[in-house]
């Protein structure tokens, strides 16, 4: 399907469905009384597996878990009814691009023994024992997607956008019960706890699967904004309309839509993402605005048609070095990925990566790991050198990766 009916698809499936129905990273804290490693996790999103992996050194393969156990079951009820089927369908021929999106996001329990995944097709959440590979707990989200997630940093909560009923969940990490949850702008995506688990940011890309995607028909993209809640009321705080901070330095043509973000150390500045642009921004708390712009090479080879990006992608994955001093950026439809110098904006070498998903860092803090989803590999980038240290092979289309703890002794629940 053409990117221009996949999109068009999408919409009319959509406004079908609301007729119808109108209506990061952290790591889980690990238990000091279980013998635990770190690992990562990684995302295999249209595989329906999640592989694990070490999370510094050679990251070799530890072990891969199956994370749609209850596939039969699930699908059954989708084809039971008819709202459900055309929502999975419209995800398989939009979003999915031809391809049933089984898991976007996760992360560990607090004593490593299950693993929490969003399964956007399925558009829900679901805990996963390590030992046995059954569900422990799921919980359906509103209206028909999962999407990103996010982990408190004592690692007992975690927040999940659900990305058709602009909402975002909190759930309890253990028990599946919702403790909260909050509006949000279109489309929720991207989830941050600040470090002291006050409060939660949540970022709205609207429509990314229009093909209204000249600069000039930003505007037909939807209500997008960062809400900021209080983490344990869920009472808005503040909402960041970017559409004001670029227009005020004269960025007029860019779209306000922000994906992956990344804080400073000191959580005074946030560089964040946003679609169509090879590129990030600086964002600083304090005054409000947008502070530095930084834009990233353009890959000769990438099609200028913006219609066949990504879901509206241009860089998608965004990074920080614990000590703050480099930033790794995912150039998504250009190929490749990069370490910029965050005092002088400098890039380094880039890495060829095929369609590259997704940053974040090791365990160790010494390497930037991206996915690769058009390659079926995770690539470690020295954040040093700025060069590739290793590649490694997972499942079907990578996305999200995340640190995470396992038993020590834990090698799968499925073969490879």
């Amino acid at each position: 399907m053409s990117a221009f009916r996949a999109r068009h698809a999408w919409s009319i499936a959509a406004a079908l469905v609301l007729a119808v129905t109108a209506p990061a990273t952290v790591s889980a804290a690990p238990n000091a009384s279980v013998d635990l490693r770190e690992v990562m996790f990684v995302g295999n999103n249209w595989e329906g597996t999640a592989d694990v992996i070490k999370s510094t050194g050679d990251f070799a393969k530890v072990g891969r878990i199956n994370v749609i156990p209850d596939k039969d079951a699930r699908m059954a009820e989708i084809n039971a009814d008819p709202i459900k089927w055309i929502a999975f369908m419209t995800i398989r021929n939009s979003v999915g691009e031809g391809h049933d999106q089984f898991v976007d996001d996760m992360y560990s329990t607090p004593d490593g023994r299950s693993m929490v995944v969003s399964r956007p097709s399925f558009a829900d959440v679901v805990s996963i024992d390590l030992a046995s590979g059954d569900i422990n707990w799921r919980f359906p989200v509103s209206g028909f997607r999962a999407d990103h997630m996010a982990v408190s940093p004592d690692g007992t909560r975690v927040a999940v956008s659900a990305s058709t009923s602009n909402t975002v969940h909190v759930l309890d990490i253990n028990t599946g019960k919702q403790a909260g949850s909050f509006a949000t702008g279109d489309k929720p995506h991207e989830n941050i706890f600040t470090s002291d688990g006050k409060q939660i940011w949540n970022m709205g890309i609207g429509d990314v699967n229009t093909a209204t995607d000249a600069p000039w028909l930003d505007w037909t993209k939807g209500d997008r904004k960062i809400t900021v809640v209080d983490a344990t009321t869920f009472k808005q705080v503040k909402v960041i309309d970017m559409r004001q901070r670029l227009d005020a330095i004269g960025l007029t043509d860019y779209s306000d839509a922000v994906r992956p973000a990344a804080f400073s150390p000191d959580e005074s500045k946030l560089y964040f993402q946003v679609s169509f642009f090879n590129g990030f921004f600086e964002y600083d708390i304090a005054t409000d605005r947008i502070t530095r712009t930084k834009t990233l090479p353009m890959n000769p080879a990438t099609s200028t048609d913006r219609t066949t990006w990504v879901n509206d992608s241009r860089h998608h994955g965004i990074s920080m070095k614990p000590d703050g001093t480099k930033i790794c950026v995912a150039g998504t439809m250009d190929d490749y990925a990069t370490v910029v110098d965050r005092a002088t904006l400098q890039e380094g070498p880039l890495v060829t990566a095929s369609k590259p998903y997704w940053a974040t860092v090791s365990g160790d803090g010494k390497s930037c790991v991206v996915s690769e989803s058009g390659a079926d590999q995770v690539t470690a980038i020295d954040f040093a050198t700025g060069r590739k240290t290793v590649s490694v092979p997972v499942g079907d289309h990578p996305q999200r990766v995340r640190l995470a703890h396992v038993p020590a002794n834990w090698t799968g629940t499925t073969a490879d």
